[in-house]
């Protein structure tokens, strides 16, 4: 809280960097953090740089210091490669959102390895990637804020997604266990489980589908990806220094 406090004071800006940044979920998380001003660096893995250009003329409309990268978030050399140049360049890492994720949906009977593999790998394996790259920088400065994406289904399941449920109820555990060694270096360590959101990602889904996942919220409505950005900038904020190990729920009621 005393390093948050003087950061404040200084009117430093935090190094944010969001994986994942540039669509959806991602996009609005990165444009929330422009309330601050601070030092933005958003991380994607597209095939082109489309969307992440659209994200960072988003950004810089709000005359925000961004720029993008595009990693393999799965791979634990080129993490670290990436890290350091980061930590080279600003000096330090004070806000991590760990938010890249991709699906690959089917029923178990009909999962390959493959499909299962590369899941576990870009939505689990890359938050234990990204958050030891940071550690210790953070742990060095004695302040860090770090929110990883899970998801409803990592408490409830689905049917086609056990690859899916399996990484995001990764997330909550790890997230547990880093809040637990960090929290005496004054880092916070937190989950936002989103639930039906409105993205690229469930706009590919049946109408019907999408109709009867809509039933199962009591609010009646699909999430927009700025009601999730809301909770993670505020995990991020001074007001929820006091608060680290959580899953936030963000679902309409859907899971309770």
């Amino acid at each position: 809280m005393l390093k948050e406090k003087k950061r404040m004071e200084q009117k430093q800006k935090r190094v944010v960097v969001v994986t994942g940044g540039s669509r959806g979920i991602g996009r609005a998380i990165a444009l929330r953090f422009t309330a601050e001003n601070p030092k933005l660096i958003i991380v994607h893995y597209d095939p082109d740089e489309k969307a992440s250009d659209e994200t960072l003329e988003l950004l810089k409309k709000n005359r925000v210091e961004a720029m993008s990268r595009k990693l393999d978030v799965s791979s634990w050399e080129d993490v670290n490669a990436f890290f350091k140049g980061v930590i080279e360049q600003f000096g330090r890492v004070d806000v991590l959102i760990n938010n890249a994720g991709i699906t690959r949906d089917t029923l178990l009977m009909r999962m390959n390895e493959k499909d299962w593999d590369s899941v576990i790998q870009v939505n689990l394996k890359s938050v234990f990637n990204c958050t030891q790259a940071v550690l210790r920088a953070m742990m060095k400065e004695r302040y860090g804020r770090i929110v990883n994406i899970s998801s409803v289904v990592g408490q409830i399941g689905n049917p086609g997604q056990a690859n899916y449920s399996a990484s995001k109820a990764g997330i909550m555990g790890f997230t547990k266990t880093v809040a637990r060694e960090a929290a005496p270096r004054g880092i916070t360590v937190n989950a936002v489980a989103p639930g039906f959101i409105d993205t690229e990602m469930t706009a590919v889904l049946p109408e019907k589908v999408r109709e009867s996942f809509v039933q199962q919220i009591p609010l009646g409505r699909m999430g927009a990806p700025e009601d999730v950005a809301e909770t993670v900038y505020w995990l991020c904020s001074q007001a929820a220094g006091y608060i680290t190990g959580q899953v936030i729920h963000v679902n309409g009621g859907m899971y309770m």
